[in-house]
Order: structure tokens, then C-alpha cells, then sequence
């Protein structure tokens, strides 16, 4: 469930990671070094892009922070400005890519980010639901002890009608002991194969006959409930699920302007790279229709 393409991925992480603020109306000036000002929406802007290390900080000392990277940037543009730093070729090139790059999220945000709807997501969430392989999983406690005997002795006491949870409390080696022994509801593939194939052999509310032996030691095992394993939770996958229709989004939009546009790479083994993972990402369709 919820896989997306990973080209596609990639660049919805990428453009997510960059934070943009809404600026308010009265751009105040913060600070001025020398003839520059520092007005408030580029220092909101520093603020929403620090280091990850650095927004981890209290907002005050973000704001120190951003203020701080800010004023160093302006206290250098005078002297590159005057070195005529802007009219070189490597400036002009890197802020076209920069210009570029910002056109593009500036447009996936308009039409990616903020085009998605909560009634997408939900219908996204419930298709991928329905989707899911019906699994079954067992809730089921055990008594682990350190050799057969001990477990043997275990199942005697049993039989003759001991409380279950009161002996994994009395003889238990493994920490949820106190617990009764509960190892809540799993399915297969969490326990070593041992364990599981004895577990999920038992009918509700038994327990095992003989002793089973892992890596762990020997263990009692008891059946107290079985069901079909529960979709994960909305809330636990609204992100997730907000980030496969923004996938989709996203990838109509790009098929859609290569469709109108003329894509010309000179370079064949370049071209070929290129074709490959265009139809990589054309494999996994917008949506699941």
C-alpha cells in the first residue's frame, strides 16, 4: 500500500522541504546594514529555511538565528556588487536556475500542493483500503522459560487449571511477565517462524500442548483472540496518502506539458537514461483508476 513513483517523490520532498510563509501586509523593516534593509519577509523566509539543526531552536533564538544568516548575506552583497560579481557568467547562470526552479515551485504549489482537497485524500485513502489483502492476526500471550521441563511443568499447571496470566507472572523470564504474558495482536511475519507457526495453529483460547522451542528459550503460547487485521488508521496515513494524489498531480502535469512541449536531449546515451525513467514513471499510472 501507498507506493508512488520515486522520480516523482523526489521532487514533491524536495519542493515540500521548502517552507514558504505568508508575508504580511506591512513589510517592516528588522534591520539596515549600511544602505540595505533587512525587511521582515526575508527574514521570514531565512526563518522558514534554516538548517535543520537550527530550527529546532525556541523561536526567539530561531529568529536570532535567521537574523544573524541574513545580515551576514547583505554584509558581503555590497562588496560583490561592487566587484561586479552579478555580471559574470557563473552569476547569471546560477540565478536562471535559481529563477527557474522557483517558477516551478511557485506552479506546483498552485497547482499540486494547494489543489489537493481533503475529499481527495479520503477517496485516495478508502481506494488503497480497499485494495489491502484481507490478513489475519492473532492476539496472543505466552510463558517463556528456560528449558523444556520447566515448560512442561508450565502446561501440567495448566491443565490442572491454573490462571494463565498468574503463571507467566510466577515463571515468565520475558519482561511483559507482569503483563500476563500479552503480546497484543500481530501478524505473521513479526514472530520467529517457530512461534508463529504454533500460534496460529491454535484455536481461540487454547494453549499449546508441548513445549516450543526458539531461540529464546521454550515458550507456552495461548490463542486469546483471532481477526482480519484493520486497515491502518486515516489519521495514521493522511500525510502519506496526501503526498500519492499530490504524486498524481504532479506526474499529470508533467505528461501533460510533455505532450505539448518538444523534449530534444543531443546526447543519445543521455536520451536513452532519460527515456527509460520517463517510462519508469509513466509504469505507475496517475492514479489507480
Amino acid at each position: 500500500m501507498l507506493r508512488y513513483n520515486r522520480i516523482a517523490a523526489a521532487v514533491i520532498v524536495a519542493t515540500l522541504g521548502l517552507q514558504f510563509p505568508a508575508f504580511a501586509q506591512e513589510d517592516a523593516v528588522v534591520a539596515k546594514v549600511g544602505d540595505l534593509e533587512i525587511r521582515q519577509s526575508e527574514l521570514d523566509l531565512a526563518m522558514s529555511n534554516l538548517d535543520p539543526q537550527l530550527a529546532q531552536l525556541p523561536d526567539e533564538q530561531k529568529k536570532v538565528a535567521a537574523l544573524s544568516g541574513a545580515i551576514d548575506v547583505k554584509l558581503l552583497v555590497k562588496d560583490a556588487t561592487a566587484e561586479g560579481l552579478e555580471k559574470t557568467e557563473d552569476f547569471k547562470k546560477r540565478l536562471a536556475f535559481i529563477t527557474d526552479r522557483e517558477l516551478h515551485n511557485a506552479y506546483f504549489r498552485k497547482h499540486v500542493v494547494d489543489a489537493v482537497t481533503n475529499e481527495e485524500v479520503k477517496a485516495r485513502y478508502e481506494k488503497e483500503v480497499a485494495a489491502l489483502p484481507k490478513e489475519d492476526e492473532i492476539k496472543a500471550a505466552h510463558i517463556l522459560v528456560a528449558t523444556e521441563e520447566e515448560a512442561k511443568d508450565v502446561i501440567k499447571q495448566l491443565d490442572a487449571g491454573k490462571d494463565f496470566a498468574a503463571l507467566a507472572k510466577e515463571k515468565s523470564t520475558d519482561s511483559n511477565k507482569d503483563d500476563g504474558g500479552d503480546l497484543g495482536w500481530f501478524g505473521k511475519g513479526r514472530m520467529v517462524p517457530e512461534f508463529e507457526e504454533a500460534a496460529f495453529a491454535l484455536e481461540k483460547g487454547a494453549y499449546t500442548k508441548t513445549p516450543v522451542k526458539s531461540q529464546f528459550g521454550f515458550h507456552v503460547i495461548k490463542l486469546e483472540d483471532k481477526r482480519v487485521a484493520p486497515p491502518p488508521a486515516y489519521d495514521q496515513v493522511e500525510a502519506q496518502v496526501r503526498q500519492l494524489v499530490m504524486r498524481d498531480k504532479y506526474v499529470a502535469l508533467i505528461e501533460k506539458a510533455k505532450a505539448e512541449q518538444k523534449i530534444d536531449i543531443p546526447d543519445e546515451a543521455m536520451r536513452k537514461a532519460y527515456d527509460e525513467a520517463s517510462k519508469q514513471q509513466a509504469a505507475e499510472p496517475p492514479a489507480q483508476q
